[in-house]
């Protein structure tokens, strides 16, 4: 059985990357006065997150989108074509929900390793 890989975050407890069998499950969140800069600050994040597993948008297989208020989704979408390739859409969900104090945003991957 291969070793599970963690990739601590922030936080205690949790981690931004875990790695098993060449999958990656992925999370970041990113500070900012509104929908569009956290948007921005967390797809970097998650570009960061997925290099450091060892992977890329293109491997993505699966996107939850968590947004404490759904009248942001049209803004956050917007921003999220700019940043995933046409050729590499997951299958995505946006959620509403409560989050952290300040956060409007998390985005929650699924990838593989290329």
């Amino acid at each position: 059985m291969n070793p599970i890989q963690r990739f601590p975050g922030a936080h205690e407890g949790r981690c931004r990357n875990v790695v098993l069998n060449n999958i990656i499950w992925t999370v970041a969140t990113g500070s900012g006065s509104d929908i569009e800069e956290q948007t921005r600050r967390t797809l970097a994040q998650l570009d960061l997150n997925l290099e450091e597993a060892g992977s890329d948008k293109h491997h993505i297989i699966e996107a939850t989108v968590y947004l404490t208020d759904m009248n942001n989704k049209a803004k956050m979408d917007r921003i999220w074509r700019k940043w995933i390739p046409d050729d590499a859409g997951p299958c995505r969900a946006c959620v509403g929900t409560d989050l952290a104090p300040g956060d409007l945003i998390e985005i929650k991957l699924l990838a593989i390793q290329s």
